[in-house]
């Protein structure tokens, strides 16, 4: 009842932001997909091939080795801009002091830009984006995958804005005192927030707002979702999400919060992790994660009986070993998300978050980032325009991009307390 509510307060108070984007009469025309695909500025907003690069030494220059991205790969796709995710593991630094490693990833996807300026520049705003298509380049982003990176500090969360982070998942699956996570929220041994958001959860989106820095709302829970766009004075982004209506995932989202998303302006990215995408799949997966869980314990064990620690790399394999002997469900559950948001949330409203080398499994046909015209293709054969792609493939994530830091330079001028510090009224 309180999330129907919610969902009725924003369409009374917020109007519809029907928003386009402009292509030259040329562009717009063209029915040819591999010529709209070519055209277009590509942006996927989540990739976890940072971890690769930092931990496996892994440079972008080699062979894809099992994973999905790299500068060949991303030249056969046309991908224009890639958002290098900066995922700390909650498991791994159960006293806090995750920053470490956090800065550690950032520094990695410096590295590979310093190793090749002819292939990558460092991207941190549109304009950067426009200016690396121009010059054949892969854009470099980054966003953080967890508020927990930035451990209770907004010194630290202007710190990593400052190093050129542009978007912050508020959870990852992992609530983290000031924000809830769809992950555990039904774990009663987790604390969870009253409403969504603490007190400091509130000024983190305020900051992030103010900074102009995308507030992502994949991972988070449903109630954490509602409070963050009742909160935020910024469109909010969905980095790598998909629907709740085909795949019935906690990590997906409603048709209700897809209304809601497009009602505010924002944008949801959608996820190719096939546990995301098909329902068959994702409960077969389910089926086998004891089976998987065993086998990364008895990897773990064996180790440290070795005195070796325990790669993080390692639990991966293991589990894509596994995964593997489930059937890849086809390439047109990808489309069927894509087309059911784009129809629900409005066709300004969705975009491409692959989660490419998160993700233990994709559809078939979707096997690295050269297979990103497939979907151009698909989506065209359904009827879908060349503009409606422009949109589709960067478009509307540019315009979110936009939006959010005009309301950076807005807030800016302001000045307002912070709601977790105690206010001159309050008597308490």
């Amino acid at each position: 009842m309180k999330i129907a509510c919610a969902l009725l307060l924003f369409t009374a108070v917020l109007p519809f932001h029907a928003q386009t984007t402009s292509k030259t009469a040329s562009v717009t025309k063209q029915k040819d997909p591999l010529a709209v695909h070519q055209a277009a500025i590509v942006i996927d907003t989540h990739a976890d091939t940072t971890q690769r690069m930092l931990d496996e030494g892994y440079d972008l220059t080699e062979p894809l080795k099992g994973g999905y991205v790299n500068f060949e790969s991303a030249r056969k796709g046309n991908l224009g801009a890639e958002f290098f995710s900066i995922w700390v593991d909650p498991a791994a630094y159960p006293n806090g002091h995750e920053a470490r490693r956090t800065l550690e990833l950032i520094d990695a996807v410096y590295q590979q830009a310093a190793k090749h300026p002819q292939q990558m520049r460092m991207a941190f705003s549109p304009e950067d984006i426009m200016a690396a298509h121009r010059e054949h380049k892969l854009a470099a982003l980054m966003g953080i995958e967890g508020g927990h990176s930035i451990e209770n500090s907004l010194g630290l969360l202007r710190d990593y804005y400052r190093l050129g982070v542009r978007y912050m998942t508020l959870t990852w699956s992992n609530s983290n005192g000031w924000a809830d996570s769809s992950g555990d929220i039904d774990d009663p041994k987790v604390p969870h927030t009253k409403d969504g958001l603490s007190d400091f959860g509130k000024d983190v989106v305020y900051e992030m707002n103010r900074l102009g820095m995308m507030v992502d709302i994949s991972h988070v829970s449903d109630k954490t979702f509602y409070r963050t766009l009742i909160i935020s004075r910024a469109p909010v982004i969905a980095s790598h999400s998909s629907a709740r209506a085909l795949c019935n995932s906690p990590r997906n989202m409603d048709d209700n919060m897809l209304r809601a998303v497009g009602q505010y302006g924002g944008v949801v990215m959608v996820n190719f992790y096939s546990s995301f995408l098909s329902e068959d799949y994702r409960k077969a997966s389910q089926a086998m994660q004891p089976t998987i869980t065993q086998a990364v314990a008895d990897a773990k064990a064996k180790l440290q009986a070795e005195g070796k620690p325990m790669p993080n790399e390692l639990a991966e394999e293991i589990s894509k070993s596994y995964t593997a002997k489930i059937p890849r469900p086809p390439f047109s559950v990808l489309i069927d998300h894509i087309d059911h948001i784009a129809k629900i949330a409005g066709i300004d409203h969705v975009g491409l978050g692959s989660d490419f080398d998160g993700i233990p499994s994709s559809p078939e046909g979707m096997d690295s980032a050269a297979d990103l015209p497939k979907i151009t293709q698909a989506l065209m054969a359904r009827g879908y325009s060349a503009e409606d792609m422009n949109k589709i493939l960067g478009g509307n994530f540019l315009r979110v991009f936009e939006k959010v830091q005009e309301v950076s330079r807005q807030l800016q001028s302001e000045t307002r307390p912070r709601i977790s510090e105690k206010q001159p009224f309050d008597k308490k």
